[in-house]
């Protein structure tokens, strides 16, 4: 998710769209939340482990 994220982020700067980079950002910031959930041994979603 987050390197999703950055990619759009990217797509929208080089290509000046307002949408991709907003959705980019999205995506970072909610990669960034699960990544430190899962991180510290939180289960998000229902599940400890994703697979």
């Amino acid at each position: 998710m987050i390197i999703l994220g950055a990619i759009l982020l990217i797509l929208g700067f080089i290509l000046n769209i307002n949408i991709l980079w907003t959705i980019g950002l999205v995506l970072i910031a909610v990669g960034v939340i699960l990544f430190i959930l899962g991180s510290a041994g939180r289960a998000v979603g229902g599940r400890k482990h994703w697979y």
